[in-house]
């Protein structure tokens, strides 16, 4: 497809002629409550976005339960530091009894819902949701596999690139497309938690969206909304943001979450930049059209005699703009006028005479 293919998704159209497409991540920030992953659901609707996603998977089908070197998280600077594989995902996942009444309820607020999901029986089950897209994870991107099995849908596909290789990129956008995948989104993204903004490298979208043809977004880990907006800029299509009720109620990820509020003003600013993008354009728009009488121009600023010479002490560069252009100063300097000139004249040809 041609990177300026509008894609379709659920009553939504995604393109650069259109505003972004904000997606909140709910991911484990329900804390294993269902009212309060329906609650979430209902604060990100009242914010404005147009999606909700969740994660579909099992512990058992993430990892193995064991406590040994690699399936622990050693990384002292990891949010999760000393937790092990299996029960962060024990904790973080949504059950999957939950997903039909979360759907359901994101459809009756006019939400786009779906989800990511982490292997083929995930894909299976979000089929028989009729789930209207998909999104892969920054770490399965290389799992061809998976990525077959949900482009064979035949559904959009939304890709994290998170960690990707140029090369790696390549199989996976191959794989994609090669399996049916026709409707793609790659999500720019840092695969930190939460990302730093100088680890962001935002360049990488409009250079993305050239080398694989197809439409570019941001998964965006970083504090605040600057990074997105930003990112619309650059032609941006998607955001997807991890999205909380409170950061201080906490969760898996709720420290570099969202709130409802904050959420809301990515709404507002992110539509913003998209419409303060435009197009290329020189001159005086409609709206500006109406200052222009406020540019200078050459006035009579001494009443004249008929016959007097101008000179820089009788006419200068003022506003408004109702006179000939300052740069025909040098021009009418010398010249004589052909009648009485009171100060506050705009000097037009009509009124000098040139010896």
């Amino acid at each position: 497809m041609s990177s300026s293919q509008e894609i379709h998704i659920a009553g939504h159209v995604i393109g650069l002629g259109h505003k972004p497409f904000l997606i909140a991540e709910m991911s484990g920030n329900h804390n294993q409550s269902l009212e309060r992953a329906k609650n979430i659901i209902t604060s990100a609707a009242q914010a404005g976005a147009h999606a909700i996603k969740l994660q579909t998977y099992k512990a058992d089908t993430m990892t193995l339960d064991v406590d040994v070197e690699g399936f622990r998280i050693d990384d002292p600077k990891s949010l999760w530091r000393g937790t092990s594989l299996y029960k962060l995902y024990e904790q973080a996942h949504t059950p999957w009894d939950w997903h039909a009444p979360l759907f359901a309820h994101a459809r009756s607020l006019g939400l786009v819902v779906f989800s990511t999901p982490f292997d083929e029986t995930a894909v299976d089950f979000l089929e028989s949701l009729d789930a209207p897209c998909y999104k892969i994870a920054s770490f399965e991107n290389t799992d061809l596999p998976l990525i077959r099995r949900v482009a064979a849908t035949g559904k959009p596909l939304i890709l994290s690139t998170g960690m990707a290789s140029v090369g790696e990129l390549d199989e996976s956008v191959r794989a994609a497309r090669d399996a049916g995948c026709r409707d793609l989104i790659l999500l720019k993204c840092t695969s930190t938690y939460p990302a730093a903004a100088q680890n962001t490298n935002l360049a990488t979208i409009p250079h993305m969206r050239e080398l694989f043809d197809c439409q570019v977004g941001l998964s965006d880990h970083t504090m605040g909304v600057g990074a997105a907006v930003a990112s619309v800029a650059l032609g941006a299509t998607v955001i997807e943001k991890h999205f909380t009720l409170r950061r201080a109620d906490g969760g898996v990820d709720s420290s570099f979450s969202m709130e409802p509020q904050e959420f809301a003003q990515l709404v507002v600013e992110s539509e913003r930049a998209w419409q303060a993008m435009g197009q290329v354009r020189y001159g005086a728009t409609e709206a500006e059209k109406p200052s222009l009488q406020f540019r200078r121009s050459l006035y009579v600023v001494r009443d004249l005699k008929a016959g007097d010479l101008l000179s820089r002490d009788n006419v200068k560069a003022i506003r408004p703009g109702m006179g000939l252009p300052p740069k025909h100063l040098d021009d009418v300097l010398g010249c004589s006028v052909v009648a009485d000139v009171s100060r506050g004249t705009p000097l037009a040809w009509p009124l000098l005479h040139r010896s």
